[in-house]
């Protein structure tokens, strides 16, 4: 583990972004590393790309964060530009790992090329079923409330206001996980919702497992890894039918889709599933079934192959 110096994203100061450093190629070639990894290569995986073309490794990129989305919601501008440094940055490496189909056609209609698919594992020993607990939800909805949860960054780009209709459902209690920037104007947006603040770990899996419907609302996401949660804890979900939940939401059979920014469809669509607890009980039970098998091992397993690809390309090239 080698330390970098940061700074706070302006906007947002829960957010760090490493400075660039001389340190990362410093310890690429201390490790004798036969390949690079670059996560998020945007500021800090810039320096890493750097590295490793100058010591001849090749390099694998995974795509993570849309951010020409995040340009266009905090700054209204540069989307192109952050499309310039994405086909830079990826253009440069030997494999780019895109974690939905989404991403991956995003990707290359921007003109990245090799580009691969690499989804993301959920824990099911963690997030599962059984962990439902009704003394939590007696607290929550003390009334006997169907149970909607939001979990997530607070943010502008995740448009969790969406959810004022669902807040105002008669029998229908809102629970929001996690904090941001936008949690102060979002307690005023929902009234009467239950804000949690961050909650992590075995104490998540609870709140997930104890929920009766899982909404989310961000239209920006390359994957979405609180949707998995929420079904391998058992729980139906409403989406936006875009990015990332279009490959984990099977529309009709483990939740919902919903046009995106669509106030008014999120609102139907928790109301259509808050009447209908045996359709809940059915999506649910579907939703934990469908990412059995996406567990971190078998996902790390994939990683390992496109490794083993990559150094087997470059190994044939040079003979």
């Amino acid at each position: 583990m080698v330390r970098v110096p940061s700074l706070p994203l302006p906007g947002y100061p829960q957010v760090r972004v490493a400075l660039p450093s001389r340190r990362v190629a410093a310890a690429i070639a201390d490790h004798r590393a036969d390949l690079v990894h670059l996560a998020g290569p945007f500021v800090l995986g810039v320096r890493g790309m750097a590295a490793a073309t100058r010591l001849h490794l090749p390099a694998v990129a995974v795509y993570q964060t849309d951010l020409a989305g995040y340009a266009r919601t905090y700054m209204g501008t540069g989307e192109g530009t952050a499309w310039r440094r994405l086909r830079a940055v990826h253009g440069a490496a030997d494999r780019t790992l895109a974690p939905s189909t989404a991403a991956l056609r995003d990707l290359e209609d921007h003109g990245v090329a090799r580009v691969r698919l690499w989804p993301r594992g959920v824990d099911t020993e963690r997030f599962r079923p059984d962990l439902r607990d009704d003394a939590l939800r007696r607290t929550l909805a003390p009334g006997g409330e169907v149970l909607v949860g939001y979990v997530g960054r607070l943010a502008p780009e995740k448009h969790v206001e969406l959810l004022a209709p669902v807040a105002a459902l008669p029998g229908v209690r809102l629970v929001v996980v996690g904090d941001g920037p936008s949690a102060p104007a979002l307690r005023t947006a929902l009234p009467g919702a239950h804000f949690l603040g961050r909650r992590t770990g075995d104490d998540l899996a609870r709140i997930f497992a104890s929920l009766d419907v899982f909404a989310h609302t961000g239209p920006y996401e390359t994957f979405c890894q609180t949707v998995q949660e929420a079904m391998a804890g058992g729980v139906p979900v409403i989406a936006p039918a875009a990015g990332g939940p279009l490959d984990l939401v099977d529309h009709g059979r483990t939740g919902l889709l919903v046009p995106p920014h669509d106030a008014g469809a999120l609102r139907a669509a928790v109301a259509l599933l808050a009447a209908a607890p045996a359709l809940r009980r059915e999506y649910g039970r579907a939703a934990r079934a469908a990412v059995e098998g996406r567990t971190w091992t078998a996902v790390g397993d994939q990683l390992l192959d496109h490794y083993a690809e990559v150094l087997r390309d470059r190994t044939a090239v040079a003979a």
